[in-house]
């Protein structure tokens, strides 16, 4: 019984920049105090989800020599849909020629992870192949006026074609959690903008990012050291060092590209990941561990053995 593997891969960032020197521009903040206590130096923004996940989409699917015909099903993870109503997986599966199912799933920053799980499960139910993206506009939903948030947030979506022909199985271990009594802590109304309780939030989500994780782990049957890569949310860099270090793996381990994209939700993974495949940070074989957290408030990790199709 053949297996659901990674086959193409690919991420997409809108062409307007805002640095944080622009930021200091429009309210009391600077490059120096964004950067020691975010991480994030630029993030991209202006971008809409439809157009960024079409194209991601094409690419990961160039990439996989998928032809439009030949998915059976687009999930796009996603908190900052184009509009209410229709999902923006509909738009996306007209844009790409696709005849297949297609809906938005709201984990939030959690999205990707819940996304690609659930494509697996999909896979092992009998489909061969499926476009998982996670694509988020921020921007659209951020207050620039409100500096505790607007230094945070950028857009991006990154998408995976997901298909039946690995030999062996490369999602190893998973955990999907919610605790919907922290969700007053990071909301946004229709029509309005995100608010964040951000110092409640940083404590919650170490603790999440900790115990998905090491959930994720234990059902893979694997201990830290055997982790080569880890890819977390890229939300804020103390909220990375501060969860890998309670999980004692070394920041030398984390795919981070928060410092040029900032918070793009549930995009930053897939974006962290594509980023360390490109830099030959991840080799067959390794195991990879996926771990976020987001609104809800909920958190998710995978263990993916790294298994590209042999070039």
């Amino acid at each position: 019984m053949p297996y659901g593997r990674i086959t193409g891969w690919a991420t997409n960032l809108p062409d307007r920049i805002l640095t944080n020197d622009d930021l200091a521009q429009m309210v009391d903040t600077s490059d120096e105090w964004i950067t020691t206590r975010t991480g994030v130096k630029t993030r991209h923004i202006d971008g809409k989800v439809t157009e960024m996940s079409t194209s991601a989409a094409l690419d990961a699917m160039a990439m996989a020599g998928v032809s439009p015909d030949q998915i059976d099903l687009l999930l796009l993870a996603t908190t900052s849909p184009d509009q209410q109503i229709p999902a923006s997986a509909s738009v996306i599966q007209h844009s790409l020629g696709l005849t297949c199912g297609a809906f938005d799933l709201n984990a939030a920053c959690s999205g990707f992870v819940y996304g690609l799980v659930t494509a697996m499960q999909f896979i092992q139910g009998g489909m061969e192949r499926i476009l998982v993206i996670g694509s988020d506009s921020l921007s659209s939903i951020t207050n620039w006026e409100d500096r505790g948030t607007c230094i945070l947030f950028g857009d991006g979506a990154g998408a995976f074609v997901v298909e039946n022909s690995g030999e062996q199985p490369s999602l190893l271990g998973w955990d999907l959690m919610s605790d919907g009594e922290a969700a007053d802590l990071l909301y946004c109304e229709h029509g309005d903008k995100i608010v964040m309780d951000g110092q409640a939030v940083f404590r919650k989500a170490v603790l999440a990012m900790e115990a998905a994780a090491l959930t994720a782990m234990d059902k893979a049957n694997v201990v830290s050291d055997e982790i080569k890569l880890v890819v977390p949310h890229q939300a804020n860099i103390r909220i990375i060092e501060a969860a890998l270090k309670r999980l004692d793996i070394p920041m030398e381990k984390a795919a981070v590209v928060l410092s040029s994209t900032g918070n793009t939700s549930a995009a930053s993974i897939p974006l962290a990941f594509v980023d360390a495949v490109n830099n030959d940070r991840v080799e067959p074989g390794d195991l990879v561990l996926l771990v976020g957290f987001g609104a809800g408030m909920t958190s998710a990790a995978a263990v993916v053995r790294w298994d590209p199709p042999k070039t």
